[in-house]
């Protein structure tokens, strides 16, 4: 009788964090499945049974290839560059010295900030003839650059303002991960004439690479997730140069009211995510040591 009153309790206590799963993610995402396989209604025209129609589309639509292309090199570029440089920083605060605090502090400041207050910040920083980056080029008497306004450049723009923005979050779970190594491993490797750099390579690394595989799975899913700068800075232009595959989703559903295709790109998404997600913990998993 004990076991079935715990039981009940048990499912108590999970029935509103599942009916809210439920309702907010697994329906919507069944939903919006279901969708893809229809057109999108309009007026009084009812939507009709396309089947793999919505699909077919996306291999002769020349925007969706460019979104996919510019979404490949952004992640290509903001994933590898935020998990290195969060570690650098984490190394750099993991010694006890003076100012360490404000050093912590300066490094973890652009992760609070709203993304659109960090775009509109950039965008000082990128604005031809009296921004930063410019006022420092004609220091130097360089010509004047726009680099968010170019198709070359854009891209990369918003990628560096990504990068700035989630390399401080990364830190911190980096930086748990170090602490957690024994100073007497540190001890025993110093004593052998151990290198920090074979220390790091050796020991460090491998110990704290469950961390590094928790920070991967979080850069890939922020690479297609965060797309608030680029309604700030690009809007996706000039000519798609940055129009990135879930900016481009919106755009579709939202701007242009085709919800049928914006639902069948985002199953592509959510199939890229998914995949990409599992491939991480496959080749990880050999790697990783939880003990």
């Amino acid at each position: 009788m004990m076991i079935k009153r715990d039981w009940i309790y048990a499912w108590a206590l999970l029935l509103p964090a599942f009916v809210f799963l439920i309702t907010f993610t697994h329906l919507p995402a069944i939903e919006t499945l279901l969708n893809s396989f229809w057109t999108t209604p309009k007026g009084r025209r009812a939507s009709v049974f396309t089947g793999l129609g919505n699909y077919e589309q996306m291999l002769t639509d020349p925007i969706f290839i460019k979104a996919m292309v510019n979404s490949a090199i952004y992640a290509a570029i903001t994933i590898p560059a935020s998990i290195v440089l969060a570690l650098v920083m984490a190394l750099l605060v993991h010694r006890s010295f003076r100012g360490v605090g404000l050093m912590r502090m300066s490094f973890f400041t652009p992760t609070v900030l709203p993304l659109i207050a960090v775009a509109n910040i950039w965008l000082f920083f990128y604005a031809p003839g009296f921004g930063l980056i410019d006022q420092i080029r004609l220091f130097f008497g360089l010509p004047s650059a726009n680099y968010a306004g170019q198709p070359d450049t854009a891209l990369y723009s918003v990628a560096i303002v990504a990068i700035w923005k989630e390399a401080g979050f990364f830190m911190i779970f980096f930086l748990a991960a170090l602490q957690t190594v024994p100073q007497t491993l540190r001890e025993a490797a110093a004593i052998e004439g151990c290198s920090r750099w074979t220390f790091f390579r050796r020991i460090t690394l491998p110990l704290i690479m469950p961390t590094t595989l928790f920070v991967s799975v979080n850069a890939v899913i922020n690479a297609f997730r965060l797309v608030d700068h680029v309604f700030v800075m690009t809007k996706g232009g000039p000519d798609n140069a940055s129009m990135l595959l879930l900016y481009y989703i919106y755009e579709t559903g939202f701007r242009f009211w085709d919800t049928a295709y914006a639902a069948a790109l985002t199953v592509v998404l959510i199939a890229i995510l998914g995949v990409v997600g599992i491939g991480q913990f496959f080749l990880a998993d050999k790697r990783v040591h939880y003990k």
